[in-house]
């Protein structure tokens, strides 16, 4: 009777583990095929922002906009694995036929001056995006000191006075912005499926492997 129970318990435990595995394997190739989607969207072709936004909002569109820099920026806390502490340097502008909205320009060395930006008009080629960095533990901003710590793009745009659209250069433009551009790409979505399948069949194999000790150590034990 004990050595149906190990038999069973070892199976069961065996198939429940395969099966995670397998299903890690199936989520692994949903989301190579969706990080090749957006790597698709992001390199398009781009488009107007009124065609990127209209009937909704497409995050990671490619647009072109025309328009001036306005007044003022916004300097946010950031790090680069290569060059350590920077800044994302964001700055409103105005884009014509749509208004005023975010353009995250790109990064520069936290100890440099933030570069004066001409107000002449200018064409931008970037990604619409919507991060959401801020969480329970992201420090508040230092309005007076002009330092964020995550981009949150309606309190960035409720600052600067724009609408809560946030564009992120592809492309440095012909005018110097002082800033290296970051552009948006997928490192930041998590793809750990492949971990997490190893996982789940290296312990079926240890399963599988403990439950053949148990019967066998069963079956030579004396009666």
């Amino acid at each position: 009777m004990r050595l149906w129970f190990l038999l069973i318990v070892g199976v069961a435990g065996v198939t429940t583990l395969l099966s995670l595995g397998n299903w890690q394997v199936q989520r692994l190739a949903w989301k190579q095929d969706l990080l090749a989607r957006i790597e698709t969207e992001i390199s398009a072709a781009p488009v107007s922002l009124t065609q990127a936004t209209t009937p909704a909002f497409t995050r990671y569109a490619p647009v072109e906009i025309t328009g001036q820099f306005g007044a003022g920026h916004i300097r946010m806390l950031a790090s680069r694995k290569t060059t350590g502490a920077v800044h994302r340097i964001i700055r409103p502008f105005e884009a014509e036929g749509y208004g005023r909205i975010l353009v995250d320009t790109g990064w520069a060395p936290a100890a440099r001056a933030v570069n004066t930006v001409p107000q002449t008009p200018v064409t931008l080629i970037g990604n619409l995006d919507a991060p959401n960095e801020a969480d329970s533990y992201t420090p508040a901003p230092d309005i007076d000191g002009n330092l964020w710590f995550a981009r949150d793009v309606p309190a960035m745009a409720d600052t600067l006075s724009t609408v809560p659209i946030m564009v992120v250069l592809r492309d440095a433009p012909e005018m110097d912005l002082g800033v290296t551009p970051w552009p948006v790409d997928t490192a930041g979505i998590s793809n750990d499926h492949l971990q997490y399948a190893i996982t789940w069949f290296s312990l079926a194999a240890i399963w599988g492997a403990m439950t053949a000790y148990f019967l066998l150590r069963h079956r030579r034990s004396p009666r």
